[in-house]
This record gives C-alpha cells, sequence and structure tokens, in this order.
C-alpha cells in the first residue's frame, strides 16, 4: 500500500507542475470551464465546484439521452469512486461509496438519497429508489466522503437527483424504450414554461420480465414540480410523485447453483413467491427568498414534506406494511464580503435542520405460496424519528486562494417499536452524536485546486437491522436489539481537482480530472449475517479503509470524448472477533482480524468513449462505448478463497440519432450490453449461513429507444 502512497504522490506533483505550465502561458476563458457550475443542494453550500473541498460530481440529463434509462446503474456507471451492484435482473442497486452501503443486502445504506434535496432515504437511513424516473430527471449531484456533518446517516456520501426544471420553450414528448427479457417502458413528459412559472409532469409504465427466473417487474410512475417566482430572489415549488407496481425477487444461490444455471431462482424464493408490492406518494413545498443589502446576502430556505408508503412483502410470513411520514427542513445562508477592495474576502455561514416522523403498522401473516393466509402471526407499530441540526462556515484565509470550511451536525435519532399482540416485547433505542467536520481548499490556479478535510461520521443502524434474535443479551425477548451499536468513524482525505487548458482550442478541450485519497478508520462495523436464512447484523469490532479515486473526461479532438474512472481499495478488518453459531446453536468465537470486507473489489475502473458528429444541420449522430472492469470479490467475512468471485469485464456499444425540426425533435437509439455475453456475479449476499451468496448480471442483451417531442415555439 505503501508504494501506491508513493505512486499517488509522483502523479499529484506531475499533475501540479504540468497545470502551473498551462496556467502561466495559456490564460483560458473562464466561461468555458465546467468547474464554474454552481452546486446548491447536494452541498448544501452555493459554490463553485472548484471551490467545494470534496469531491462533487455533477451530471446532466443529456449524458444519457440516447442510453438505456432504467436503472441507476445505466446512468451513474462512470462516476469515479462509485461502485453499483443490481440485484433481482435488474432492480434493488446496492450503491456503495468507499465501502458505505456494502452491508445492506437490501435498500441502499450509507449514502443519503435525495429527491429535489428532499430525503428519499427514511429516517433510519434505508433507501429505496423505485420512485426514480430518469425521463423526469434533469440533473444529478454526486457528494463522495464524509458528509455526516451535513446530512444524517450519509458517511458515504450524497446523491441528489434534481427533477427536469430547465426547459427553455413549453415542450410535449413521447418516451418510449424496449429490449431484451421483455423490457417495455413507455410514457410521457409535458413541461410548460411561462414568465414567471413551469411546470412539469412526466409518467412512464416499466415492464420487465427479467434475465432471472421470476424477476419480473412492473412500476407505474408519475414526477411533477410546479414552481413560480414571486420576485427574482423569492419562489415556491411544489414537488410530487407517485409510483406502484410489483417486483418478483428470485433469491441468491448457491455456487455450484450458479455454476449449473445461473438465471434459476432460488427453489425457496420461488415457492414462497417472494416479492414486493408497493404504493408509494410524497408532496413536497420548498420556500426560497434572498435579501441582498450591499456586501451581505440573507438566504432563506424552508421545505416541509409527506409521504405514505404502503407495500407487501413476502418471504418466509407475509407481510403489510403500512408507513406514514412527515418532515421538514429549515436553511439559513449569510453571505458576505469583508476587507479592503484589494484584500476582498468572502464568508459564508450556514445553519439549518432537519426533522422525519415516521410511523406505521406493519401486520405479519403466514405465507401461503405467495398469497395471504388467514392466521395473523403479529402486529407492530414502528415508530421512527430523526431530529438533527447542522451549521458550517467557509471563509477566505487568501483571497482568491485558500479557504477554511468547518462544519458539524448533531442527530438523535429514536426508535420506538411496540408488539400489539405482546407488549412485554415494546422497546425504544435512541442513537444520538455529534460530527464535526474541517477542510482546507487551495486553488493553485483559478481551474485547479488542492483539498483536504478531516472528519468524523456516525450510521445509525437501520430499522431491519435493529432485529432481535435468541442469541442476543436478552434472549430475543423485545423486538429491537439491545446490543448493536451505531458506527462511528473517522476519515482524513486529501486530493486535487480542476481543469487544463486544451492544446491550440483544438485538442484535449474541456479537460477535466480529479484525484482523491482517503484513510478511514470505523469502530463497532454492523456486518450482516445468517441464520436460518434470516438476515441480523453485529458489531464487528474495527475496520480500516484506505483508497484512491481517479476520474478524468476530455474532448480529445472535436466531438470525440473520453470519459474515465478507476478506484483501488483496500478494506480490512483491524479488529474482529466475531461470535459464529453452528446449525445447533453452539457458539464458538472466530477470528477474522486482518480479513478483507466482502462486497469490496480492490480494483474497479470504467470507461467511456462518445463520438458525435453533425451530419448537416440540426442532425447529430452519435457512437458510444463503454468498458467496465471490476476484481474479485470475497463474500464472506471469512474470505473463503474457494468462494471468492471472479473478476469480470463488461463491454457495451451503442448509436443514436437526434434530429431537430425546429418545432419537432426526434431522437432514436439502439445499443447492445456485455457484447461478448460474459456471465459474472453483479451482486453478492454477504454471509449466508446456507452458502447462498450469488446473484449473476445480464448476458448479452439489446436495447432501443425513440422519443419524440414537440416544441412549442
Amino acid at each position: 500500500m505503501l508504494n501506491n502512497y508513493r505512486f499517488l504522490a509522483l502523479i499529484v506533483f506531475g499533475i501540479f507542475m504540468s497545470v502551473s505550465i498551462f496556467a502561466q502561458d495559456d490564460p483560458v476563458d473562464t466561461l468555458e470551464y465546467k468547474t464554474d457550475e454552481i452546486i446548491i443542494t447536494g452541498t448544501r453550500m452555493e459554490q463553485k465546484i472548484i471551490d467545494i473541498p470534496y469531491p462533487v460530481t455533477r451530471i446532466n440529463s443529456n449524458n444519457w439521452i440516447t442510453s438505456r434509462k432504467v436503472g441507476v446503474q445505466d446512468v451513474l456507471l462512470t462516476v469515479p469512486g462509485l461502485f453499483l451492484q443490481p440485484r433481482y435482473g435488474n432492480h434493488d442497486t446496492r450503491i456503495t461509496i468507499r465501502g458505505y452501503g456494502s452491508r445492506s443486502n437490501t435498500g441502499i445504506r450509507g449514502v443519503r438519497i435525495l429527491l429535489d434535496g428532499i430525503p428519499e432515504s427514511e429516517p433510519d437511513g434505508q433507501t429505496r429508489i423505485e420512485a426514480i424516473d430518469f425521463d423526469a430527471i434533469g440533473r444529478i449531484e454526486v457528494v463522495r466522503g464524509y458528509s455526516s456533518s451535513l446530512y444524517a446517516n450519509a458517511p458515504g456520501g450524497v446523491i441528489n437527483f434534481l427533477t427536469d426544471k430547465y426547459f427553455p420553450v413549453s415542450f410535449f414528448q413521447l418516451n418510449n424504450e424496449f429490449g431484451s427479457y421483455d423490457l417495455r417502458k413507455n410514457g410521457f413528459k409535458l413541461g410548460i414554461n411561462s414568465k414567471n412559472s413551469r411546470f412539469m409532469t412526466a409518467y412512464s409504465y416499466q415492464n420487465y420480465k427479467g434475465y432471472r427466473q421470476h424477476s419480473q417487474e412492473y412500476q407505474h410512475r408519475l414526477n411533477s414540480l410546479f414552481e413560480t417566482d414571486f420576485t427574482a430572489q423569492s419562489k415556491l415549488s411544489v414537488y410530487g410523485y407517485y409510483v406502484g407496481g410489483i417486483i418478483k425477487l428470485p433469491g441468491s444461490l448457491k455456487l455450484k447453483d450458479y455454476q449449473e444455471n445461473d438465471t434459476m431462482a432460488n427453489s425457496r424464493s420461488l415457492s414462497r413467491d417472494e416479492k414486493r408490492i408497493s404504493n408509494k406518494g410524497r408532496v413536497g413545498i420548498t420556500l426560497l427568498t434572498s435579501i441582498d443589502k450591499g456586501k451581505m446576502k440573507h438566504t432563506l430556505e424552508a421545505t416541509t414534506y409527506g409521504t405514505i408508503k404502503i407495500f407487501d412483502r413476502t418471504a418466509a410470513t407475509y407481510r403489510l406494511f403500512t408507513r406514514y411520514g412527515v418532515g421538514g427542513t429549515f436553511r439559513y445562508v449569510n453571505r458576505y464580503t469583508f476587507g479592503k477592495k484589494s484584500d476582498e474576502r468572502k464568508n459564508e455561514f450556514t445553519i439549518g435542520t432537519d426533522l422525519f416522523y415516521q410511523d406505521g403498522p406493519i401486520r405479519e401473516y403466514d405465507n401461503l405460496n405467495g398469497q395471504k393466509g388467514d392466521e395473523l402471526q403479529g402486529v407492530a407499530n414502528e415508530v421512527i424519528s430523526n431530529i438533527g441540526a447542522y451549521a458550517l462556515n467557509q471563509i477566505d484565509i487568501i483571497p482568491q486562494k485558500l479557504s477554511l470550511l468547518v462544519s458539524g451536525r448533531y442527530d438523535r435519532v429514536v426508535y420506538n417499536f411496540q408488539d400489539e399482540l405482546a407488549s412485554f416485547k415494546d422497546t425504544a433505542r435512541i442513537f444520538a452524536e455529534f460530527t464535526p467536520k474541517a477542510a482546507l481548499n487551495y486553488k493553485l490556479t483559478p481551474h485547479i485546486a488542492l483539498y483536504t478535510s478531516y472528519g468524523f461520521g456516525f450510521d445509525s443502524p437501520a430499522g431491519n437491522e435493529l432485529d432481535n434474535y435468541i442469541y442476543t443479551s436478552d434472549s430475543g425477548l423485545h423486538t429491537i436489539n439491545p446490543d448493536l451499536k451505531a458506527q462511528k468513524s473517522s476519515s482524513f482525505e486529501v486530493g486535487i481537482k480542476g481543469e487544463i487548458a486544451g492544446l491550440k482550442k483544438k485538442y484535449f478541450k474541456n479537460t477535466t480530472f480529479e484525484i482523491a485519497l482517503y484513510n478511514t478508520k470505523i469502530e463497532d462495523v454492523i456486518v450482516p449475517f445468517i441464520i436460518d436464512g434470516n438476515v441480523f447484523f453485529r458489531n464487528a469490532a474495527t475496520s480500516k479503509r484506505t483508497g484512491i479515486e481517479v476520474g478524468f473526461s476530455s474532448e480529445l479532438i472535436k466531438g470525440l470524448t473520453l470519459k474515465g474512472s478507476y478506484a483501488y481499495q483496500n478494506f480490512k478488518y483491524d479488529t474482529y472477533l466475531a461470535g459464529n453459531i453452528d446449525s445447533v446453536g453452539n457458539e464458538t468465537d472466530v477470528d477474522f482480524s486482518g480479513n478483507v470486507e466482502p462486497s469490496n473489489p480492490d480494483n474497479f475502473f470504467t470507461g467511456e468513449l462518445m463520438y458525435q458528429h453533425i451530419v448537416i444541420k440540426k442532425y447529430t449522430l452519435y457512437v458510444k462505448s463503454t468498458i467496465q472492469y471490476v476484481g474479485g470479490m470475497f463474500v464472506d467475512d471469512k474470505n473463503s478463497e474457494s468462494l471468492k468471485t471472479e473478476s469480470y469485464t463488461l463491454v457495451n456499444g451503442q448509436v443514436g440519432v437526434d434530429c431537430d425540426f425546429n418545432n419537432f425533435r426526434l431522437i432514436a437509439y439502439g445499443g447492445l450490453n456485455n457484447i461478448s455475453d460474459k456471465k459474472y456475479v453483479a451482486f453478492i449476499n454477504i454471509n449466508s449461513d446456507r452458502s447462498e451468496f450469488y446473484e449473476s448480471g445480464a448476458r448479452r442483451n439489446f436495447f432501443g429507444g425513440l422519443t419524440l417531442a414537440y416544441m412549442f415555439r
């Protein structure tokens, strides 16, 4: 690992020397630079990317306009340091940033998911993203690294999906997509832009058989927003969505079954007809206003929202969930400049609060081959609340050169689980912590910056992770595990990012790059383990994670763009003495110290080469190819070498055409994924006591799409 650090130091030094030469010899118009884009909601600051002292990536919808848009893995593939593992054929993708999220065998953990700045993550940090429709999304912000000082349960980072509202004219659009495994996605999108207001609504229906047995998916999605400007500095935004559908769950396979037929379903999952039937809706309202007073600007933002989720989940039993949630956020920002004109400095101070409350009953019945039985086995009411307050301040120490960011957040997560049939099982637990962070940002040039940070993280257990079992200190008497602790961590990071001027304004235009090096120590790591097919969680002492993330993008010549990302990860348990329970209940201690954390490859990289050519005026042809490499991964804490997954490389290709007929626009595209028909493990169900670790990825498959739009010019 030391050699890797030395290698990184040489890279950073070389870039430093190169960009210094570029900066001196070839000053460039700053309007050409992507780092001058403004990131607002994802970082809770209003700063340019180059001024933010941690890695931030922004992706606009034109990056996926001619791509398959079914899952998050279709859109976020090339983001540096972001590792995606699609499950169940296409849905329930595991999102991992720097190892955070890899412990989740369902949903997303350790990464805060937002939709228009409003949490999609529940108050316990658990997230599913069925409501995200990429036909309705206009841009995505990805913040990597420690974000616990800004958001609850966000030690890995934040992903903010932003609904499309920046369209210059009103339009009506028909979206159609099709492909292998009976993929059909059809819908429409309507945008109305008047002088002081904007309205957008998008509906889609998705039908996908899936490439594995018993992995069908049917979804209806409706996303809408209305925004009006009261004044040039005040606006009201109303967001709403509804998603409803059914997802079949094929389960994980043993190695022998995976090798014989990787597309088969787990026989137990098939006999139970394991599935999720869900209906979810949300409405949110945001009021934003700003007041300018000379060198000082005040901004106030208040958001309130409500959610309803009703879903059935079949496994060993048939469970009916009803969840009601209400929440709100408030943010005050003060920006001002001070000092003499020749030494003018900026300061930005932000203070805010978050509140999210959720409750609702869970009814449990016997499962009769996927149908709800008549025998009521349990009724529980789960109440989860999260109250958080945060503050951050960024100040120029050296004008236009060096800035200091200090931030901190206090969170209090409360669980109150009540058993309606046996009140003696009622349990309440509180997890609370303050997480500070400090960061420096030094601009080598107006477009190249070095940054470093040190901060603390806090990640409370999710509600399902607190399920009790008979081997805890209270022998499973209460509903909540009395022994499970929150993860606490600390992390140091250093990096460089920015843009380099092109050669003769013809070659290597819009060249952006970033390199990040991090070192993290986690205490009381929450790790899943399985007893008789049921998933439970325990703390695994301490873990140390070191890694390097590299990303770049450049227009090599006119129309030809190359993007790439690479990540090296060294994630190991420092000390881990785990209790092992055999099939008859005997418990022994097993030493996993020094073992690698499962489901985390030591290396992975992605590359994308895209060429766009204007055939004749208003007719643009697109050709794009992507490559993805993922190293082998352990499937359990034991690091069973014989069960380790093989590394794999996937190559995809696609073509598209964009025709602009003044008022009409036509976009047609098609592509082939996994061109070499590679068989590979896409998702690992870690620490399975039945050795059911493996879920395959899709073999060679095609897709196509047709978008028709009319603009009311």
